[in-house]
Parts: structure tokens; sequence; C-alpha cells
């Protein structure tokens, strides 16, 4: 039975739903201060733009989608995210909100937003499962944009106005579109992508047209929009988007992954710990204490930082105590 396994590490959530001890969908939830879907919070009313307005707060500004009656530009209100900002070439889609009368909240955390399926928590000895579930490799999938399968490759480009997915192989066009379909709508979910998705698949006959939009609907589950397939083996998907997906995460800031990586293997085993990194790396950790004091409390031990200007951000490691040389 499928279930999902989730990893609560020092500034970074992430979970991913196993069947048949392969990751058929993930999430990544990174506890850096951004504003995140759910969370109420005070703001004040900017500058108005088209039927919203501009707002600002201490995490950032968002766009308010309707000004509330009597609010006016300097006034206070608060406001429920329901859609975080979304990393992309050269600038931000800012987040979204809604002016609202609850109280403020934080926002539900990850495990709050896993259902359908079995939880399990992983401690601080288990966070291994997910790497040999394939945790890693999805992650390059989302880097790197290139994604195998049997008979085909595919490769995901997201721009401002939609992740597209080219299918490429060999093999008779028909059976390649349908492969094609079934892979591009399993990465969909597999990653996390939501908003408008392109899949230009083979130029196929109209049979196989039809085949591959149906394995999208086995494959892909609900909600979400298509188009048919087109005689140019085009197809066009419209899932919702409240956060950024797993490739829009990883490829906007590689530091970022880097440090939230590097956490993550430092919270393994007990005793104190240095973590060495390129020093962007280790500067993005410094700045936000709380995370190495998080981590210090899980290790039983002190945690310093060494960065290493000879260390690529992708061969962070950690030195643990008894293996640590002089500074």
């Amino acid at each position: 039975m499928a279930e999902w396994l989730l990893d609560e590490g020092v500034g970074e959530h992430r979970a991913a739903l196993l069947d048949g001890g392969e990751i058929i969908e993930a999430a990544i939830d990174r506890l850096d201060g951004r504003l995140r879907v759910g969370a109420v919070v005070a703001c004040r009313l900017g500058e108005k733009v088209g039927g919203g307005a501009w707002v600002a707060m201490s995490a950032g500004d968002a766009i308010v989608e309707a000004v509330p009656a009597g609010v006016s530009q300097g006034g206070e209100l608060l406001v429920e995210v329901v859609r975080e900002a979304i990393p992309e070439p050269g600038r931000a889609k800012p987040a979204r909100v809604r002016a609202t009368d609850r109280p403020e909240r934080a926002a539900p955390r990850l495990a709050d937003r896993l259902t359908g399926f079995p939880v399990r928590r992983l401690g601080g000895h288990e966070g291994e499962r997910l790497e040999r579930a394939g945790w890693s490799a999805l992650v390059e999938e989302a880097a790197s944009g290139e994604i195998d399968f049997p008979g085909g490759a595919l490769r995901l480009s997201p721009t401002p106005a939609m992740a597209l997915f080219d299918v490429d192989g060999a093999g008779p066009p028909g059976e390649l579109a349908v492969a094609g379909a079934r892979a591009a709508a399993a990465a969909i979910r597999r990653l996390a992508i939501g908003g408008s998705i392109g899949i230009d698949l083979p130029t196929a006959p109209a049979q196989a047209r039809r085949a591959a939009a149906d394995a999208i609907d086995a494959t892909l589950p609900p909600p979400f929009e298509r188009t048919a397939v087109n005689g140019f083996g085009f197809v066009q998907i419209v899932r919702p988007r409240p956060r950024a997906s797993i490739p829009e995460l990883v490829r906007a800031d590689p530091v970022l992954t880097a440090a939230l990586e590097l956490l993550r293997r430092g919270g393994t085993g007990h005793g104190p710990r240095r973590l060495v990194a390129a020093p962007a790396v280790i500067a993005r950790i410094a700045a936000r204490a709380e995370w190495t004091e998080e981590l210090a409390a899980r290790a039983g031990g002190a945690v310093a930082l060494r960065p290493d200007p000879g260390t690529a951000i992708s061969t962070a490691y950690v030195e643990l105590l008894g293996q640590i040389p002089p500074a």
C-alpha cells in the first residue's frame, strides 16, 4: 500500500509518496521565512494595481486580490496567503493574498497537507529512507530537466508562461506518444508542477493521440483540465498552482538548496559536528541562527561552520566528533 514518508528536517520539510518502492509524488516546504499558503498575517495597504493592491508585511510584499471597503492606502488589514511567490527568471511572481477576518496564524505545516494515504514520520535515524527511495535522483531531475523513461526521454523547460515537456525517443511515433504522455503526466505529479503545462508529443495518428490523452487521465490525479492532443502532438494541461514546483524551487536558489541539504545530512548521528561547504552555502546557514540552534538540539552537541572556498556547493560535507581536524 502506498504511504507518505515525511522528513521534518531543519529549515525544510520534505515528503515522498511511495508506491511499490518508487516515488510517485513529492512535496517540499521550506521554512525560511517566506510567505506560505494558509498563513494569516497583518499588513499595510499599498499602491493599487488592477482590481487589487500591493500590501506590505514583514515576510515580504504581496498583491491582495480585492481591497476591502473602508481600507485606504497605509491602512492595516488581515490577509490570508492563497498563493506563494513563484520564482521566475528575472523577477518573481508575487505572492497573492485575500482579505480575511480570521485571526493571525502560521501556515499549516507540510504534515497537515499530506492526505489520501498513511503518513510515516521519519526519525532522525531514518532520514536515509528517502534517499534510498530516490530523493536525490528526483532533485536531479528537477534541476536538470532531463527525465528518462523506457524507450525515450523528456526534457522539462520551466518558462514564465508554462512548463514545457518535449518528448523524444525511438520507435513508432504512436507508441512513443502514448509512453511520453504517460511519463510526462507521472513527472508532473512527482515534481509537483502546477499552472499551465504543455507536452509536445510526436506527431501520431488520431487513435494514438486519443490513447495518449487517456494515458494522461489515468496517470495524473485530479484536479486538472486538459485539451485534446492536436494533430501536431501538442496537449495543454492546467493544474492548481498554489506554490512553486520542485523544479522552480531548486533552480531558483541552488545555494539555498545546497544549504538545506547540508543541514539535513548534518542531523545524522549524535554529538558535536562541523558543517563544511562553499562560503556562499555557509553564509546562508549562518544568516539564520535558528537553523544551527535547532540542529545542535537535535544532534545533542555544538554545531560549527567552516567555509571552504575550494568546495563546490554540491560537495559540502559534515565532520563529526573524533573526525574533526584542527580548524
